[in-house]
């Protein structure tokens, strides 16, 4: 099941907002700020079909993303699970902010 949810980065006093797959993997994930909205599906269709080089701008564009699972998001200060909803709603300014920025 997928799981939409926000934790609180309190040394940078950022939010970041999280869509994780069943096994706990992040699917995309994006800052408050925004300086970071980047999709697994995108970076998987980057390592197959493109370059380094088309990486590279990718990542300084959009970010990256943890490898791994994301676990113990439950236990940081004012993490919540968020609705699909307003996980798009952030993701589509988040992504609108940095691809204006490219």
């Amino acid at each position: 099941m997928t799981t939409w949810f926000r934790t609180y980065y309190e040394d940078e006093g950022l939010w970041l907002y999280f869509e994780a797959a069943d096994e706990g993997c992040e699917v995309r994930r994006q800052d408050s700020r925004p300086v970071t909205a980047a999709s697994l599906e995108e970076v998987l269709h980057l390592r197959d079909h493109a370059d380094l080089a088309a990486m590279g701008r990718y990542e300084r564009q959009y970010g990256i993303l943890a490898e791994g699972p994301v676990e113990g998001w439950q236990d940081q200060p004012e993490a919540a699970e968020i609705s699909a909803e307003e996980f798009e709603r952030l993701w589509t300014e988040a992504r609108r902010v940095l691809g204006d920025s490219a």
